[in-house]
């Protein structure tokens, strides 16, 4: 499911314009994104929370040529699936 077909679903259910139903999804993902990117963790109960994690700095190789290259440090996004959430995939 891509992002119109998302926007399409959530209309149908609760009978509101594609365009304010859309408008409510971007709003939702930036008040997600810019929360998790201060830091904090944002837990929806019964579907998963969104928080930092943190990748420490290592070695990898060039497929291509075999040469070591350092890979830094990066931050990372975690999503831990709630459990009505995993129940939900689960069961079907």
């Amino acid at each position: 499911m891509n992002k119109q077909e998302l926007v399409d679903a959530v209309a149908a259910v609760t009978d509101e314009s594609k365009a304010a139903t859309g408008a409510m999804i971007d709003a939702v993902i930036a008040a997600i994104t810019g929360a998790v990117t201060k830091g904090d963790t944002v837990q929806l109960i019964g579907f998963g929370s969104f928080s930092t994690g943190a990748r420490a700095a290592r070695v990898g190789r060039n497929p291509a040529t075999g040469a070591e290259m350092q890979i830094a440090a990066a931050k990372t996004v975690k999503f831990t699936a709630g459990k009505a959430f995993k129940d939900a995939v689960n069961a079907s």
